[in-house]
């Protein structure tokens, strides 16, 4: 297997005909379909479904594309970090946000990296929690914003911030709680959240089973905040999540948030990265920012409903990777 058919399969994924891939990656139509036949010989199966508009990936395909995509990009990283070992950090890293965390950190991160890290090419990707720890796990990513629900301990973690979980309700549902409610109250209501395995969702179900509480009252799974929030302003449920997905909502006045309290309802957010492909100088680089300015903006209050960790616990996840 060579870097090259790596590199041609990617293209050809990408642009769904041999003749695009082809240009793309200049060389004639015919070698590419070479050298694609050699790759699916040597894996034993087919890449693609041939039709005459074009190609799509089978379920192996699919599956290939993620290990191809992360090989490719370690060993851009790989030759990155030789030539920035005398220079400033160049290159492109690829960061994981979950979609209730994008509201906070990505436009914040892109101005930072912009301003400290010039030579970097920033790539955000708004994923839900479960496909980003997919992403990490097959190098498709550098870095990943990602919860702490337990389940981290293979990659490499550094925890960055708590963020408290209230119960978010439409100003006009008659059943909207005036006041801070307990968890056991919340969890009786109508609630929307995130499927399994994505976002609060084991978190609130784990936490219910700690405290012998019943399993909260889910009557619509959904992972899009968009899709929440339409949900929650036509007035068919309530929600737990942190206030700043919905930021503008709850100062609009369309929403409104209480406390959750005994016990209260909180996240803590990780910065995580493989343990086993090591960071490119750019990454390092875009690590560390990170860390610095999610410790800014929770002490300026822009990160509502967020509060710094004093120390961060030591486990065997802790400590990022570096070159």
């Amino acid at each position: 297997m060579e870097l090259r058919q790596l590199r041609y399969f990617t293209a050809i994924a990408k642009h769904g005909t041999f003749s695009k891939a082809a240009e793309q990656v200049f060389v004639a139509q015919s070698a590419l379909s070479h050298q694609l036949a050699q790759l699916e010989a040597e894996l034993g199966t087919r890449l693609f479904h041939r039709s005459r508009r074009g190609v799509e990936l089978t379920e192996s395909g699919r599956i290939f594309l993620a290990h191809a995509t992360g090989i490719l990009r370690q060993v851009d990283d790989a030759k990155a970090s030789v030539r920035n070992i005398d220079g400033d950090p160049s290159g492109k890293v690829v960061f994981g946000v979950p979609h209730s965390a994008s509201n906070a950190l990505a436009l914040p991160l892109l101005q930072a990296v912009r301003q400290h890290l010039p030579k970097v090419e920033l790539e955000l990707t708004e994923e839900l929690t479960g496909n980003l720890v997919q992403q990490l796990r097959s190098g498709q990513i550098n870095l990943a914003v990602l919860f702490d629900d337990g389940s981290l301990n293979e990659f490499a973690c550094k925890y960055l911030l708590d963020e408290r979980l209230e119960l978010l309700s439409p100003a006009s549902a008659p059943d909207r709680p005036q006041a801070a409610v307990s968890f056991q109250q919340a969890l009786l209501l109508p609630l929307i959240l995130p499927a399994n395995p994505h976002g609060v969702r084991p978190i609130i179900e784990e936490l219910a089973r700690t405290h012998g509480l019943q399993e909260p009252n889910v009557i619509a799974d959904i992972s899009s905040i968009s899709i929440l929030r339409t949900t929650l302003l036509a007035g068919l449920g309530h929600t737990l999540l942190p206030v700043m997905p919905l930021r503008h909502e709850l100062e609009a006045g369309t929403l409104c948030a209480v406390p959750v309290e005994n016990p209260t309802l909180k996240r803590r957010l990780a910065l995580c990265t493989s343990k086993h492909i090591p960071l490119s100088a750019a990454a390092t680089a875009v690590a560390r920012l990170t860390e610095d300015l999610t410790q800014r903006l929770c002490t300026t209050k822009v990160w509502q409903g967020a509060a710094l960790i004093p120390k961060a616990p030591q486990t065997a996840a802790s400590g990022l990777n570096s070159e």
